[in-house]
């Protein structure tokens, strides 16, 4: 894996964020940005599958003060997207936002920058300039080189107020123009890259074509915090980007879950079982990883598997699994069958062994 020059490192509340600080994962909030219980509801729902900062949509002044009182009750840092009207970034500030997401070029003359600009510094409240192809300003080639030289220029007229707690992004909703882009901003500043696909589609599209981009530009070094963006739930972004980081070894590996793809020999509902013994291990691991300060050590390895062609030779590798029989599964905890439980019961089980091992 490439390597690329330290970014600068900044704060987003207690988040750090480039120079050599491990790559964040982010979401953003699709309710609406008035109701503080739906909002808050959903920041600690993609908490609790490891977000690491969530960005709130702030249409206006009225948004600005729900967004404050999110903050107070948010375990993780909150990001105040802004856009045309520069009061609202203003209001954020003043509300508690940990940080802000912004086009200096849609929010007015110079002077409401520099409004923006001082606020900002004055309350430690980094921004980030974001930019996407759809929206260029006019005058620039809606290319990869006229979205870079759009950010580049955004990133000049901010540090020209002596600001200098900038996050980047350049967006595009192409793979290739994504990964040309983010090459390009890489050479040009040290300032922290905030990487995605902006507009990448639904949940298989837009999860193949964000993996694709993420995979190339972090195995280059490129990226500081990222975001998957999906037509779907926050929480599936927060997950995808979560695997993304573990495949490239970015992030702790989580629990080591083994199963099998299915096939015509399959009499349970392996798919459920399956999704319901990941979402349980998952939730424990960043239980016991909280608790502990750090990875947890020999954590249990279960295997859920479909039929008896490969699971018994699973079973014997894994401390706990399940392998599928004819609307049951045996259950095997360190090699050795157990008992035979139901498909409702089955994921139930496997945690209750598993934490008898904890």
């Amino acid at each position: 894996m490439h390597t690329r020059e330290q970014t600068r490192q900044l704060k987003v509340g207690s988040l750090a964020i480039g120079g050599g600080a491990p790559v964040s994962v982010q979401t953003m909030s699709n309710v609406d940005p008035h109701d503080a219980a739906a909002l808050s509801a959903q920041v600690l729902s993609c908490a609790e599958q490891g977000c690491d900062l969530f960005r709130l949509t702030v249409p206006d002044v009225e948004a600005a003060k729900v967004l404050g009182e999110v903050r107070r009750a948010s375990p993780i840092p909150l990001v105040a997207d802004i856009h045309f009207d520069y009061r609202c970034a203003l209001a954020a500030i003043e509300a508690g936002a940990d940080a802000l997401r912004l086009n200096p070029g849609n929010i007015g003359s110079r002077d409401r920058v520099q409004a923006v600009a001082r606020a900002a510094k004055a309350k430690g409240v980094p921004i980030r300039v974001g930019v996407n192809l759809g929206s260029l300003q006019e005058g620039l080639p809606r290319t990869a080189e006229g979205l870079c030289e759009s950010a580049m220029m955004h990133v000049a007229l901010l540090e020209a107020e002596g600001f200098r707690d900038i996050v980047v992004s350049a967006k595009a909703s192409s793979v290739l123009e994504t990964v040309e882009v983010y090459r390009m901003l890489a050479e040009r500043t040290d300032c922290p890259l905030h990487v995605g696909v902006t507009e990448a589609g639904t949940f298989i599209p837009g999860t193949v074509r964000s993996s694709v981009a993420l995979g190339v530009l972090l195995s280059e070094g490129i990226g500081d915090t990222i975001r998957v963006s999906l037509t779907d739930r926050p929480e599936r972004e927060v997950r995808v980007g979560t695997e993304i980081l573990r495949s490239l070894g970015l992030a702790e590996p989580g629990p080591s879950i083994t199963s099998c793809p299915t096939c015509g020999r399959t009499k349970v509902d392996l798919f459920r079982v399956a999704g319901e013994v990941e979402a349980a291990m998952e939730a424990l691991y960043r239980r016991e990883a909280e608790r502990l300060g750090g990875r947890p050590k020999d954590f249990p390895r279960v295997a859920v598997m479909g039929c008896v062609v490969n699971g018994p030779g699973e079973a014997k590798d894994a401390d706990v699994a399940l392998c599928g029989g004819k609307g049951e599964f045996i259950l095997y905890s360190k090699g050795k069958q157990v008992c035979r439980v139901s498909e409702d019961e089955a994921a139930g089980k496997v945690m209750e062994y598993v934490g008898s091992l904890r």
